[in-house]
Formats: C-alpha cells, structure tokens, sequence
C-alpha cells in the first residue's frame, strides 16, 4: 500500500539545523510532485517547499527562502527537506505530500520543535 514515511525531526536550538527524510513506497516515485507542509500551534497547515518530478525546479514560501533547500532522489524514492538558521516560529507538525493529477498522498508527519 502507499507509504510516505517521514522522519529526521526533533528538539533544536534556534540557529540550528535538521535534516527531515520522507521515504515512499506503493506508488510511481518519480510521477509525483513532492512537496513539504507544516502546522504550528494553532495554524492552518502550510506550504513549505514542492520539487518537480525530475527535481529541476522547486519553489517556497517566502518565509523559509534561503533557509530551506527542498530534493529528491528518485533512485532511492525519498525526498528531503535540509533545514538550517531555524528560527521557533518553524515549530510545526511536518509533513510529506506526494500529487499527480488528483492523486495526492500524505505521511503522518515528523515534529520539529525549535527552542533554548
């Protein structure tokens, strides 16, 4: 069956950095747009960062550019998020997102919590 299988997250200080990893299985890997969500206390679920199916292009909410680099290596089906200069207000729920189409699949989610 379809998996999205997330994992890297944790307790970080501010200024730190976290690696989350999102592996998949039961489905076409490579058709899929991948993409990266989260929720904070509180909030509404967000786009963080997507990747194209080849992983030639990506794109972010402005609030991680230049903090968060969104890949993919479709040989191994697992997509990545690196996450560096964490700041608290990046504590959330992450989450993994696979779409085609009208297909559209998604992990349990990782913790990322970013404190002193």
């Amino acid at each position: 069956q379809v998996q999205l299988a997330e994992s890297g997250g944790g307790l970080v200080q501010p200024g730190g950095s976290l690696r989350l990893s999102c592996a998949a299985s039961g489905f076409f890997f490579r058709n899929y747009a991948m993409s990266w969500y989260r929720q904070g206390p509180g909030k509404e679920r967000e786009l963080v960062a997507t990747i194209t199916r080849s992983g030639d292009s990506t794109n972010y909410v402005d609030s991680v550019k230049g903090r968060f680099t969104i890949s993919r290596d479709n040989a191994k089906n697992t997509v990545y998020l690196q996450m560096n200069s964490l700041k608290p207000e990046d504590t959330a729920v992450y989450y993994c997102n696979a779409k085609y189409g009208h297909l559209t699949y998604w992990g349990q989610g990782t913790q990322v919590t970013v404190s002193s």
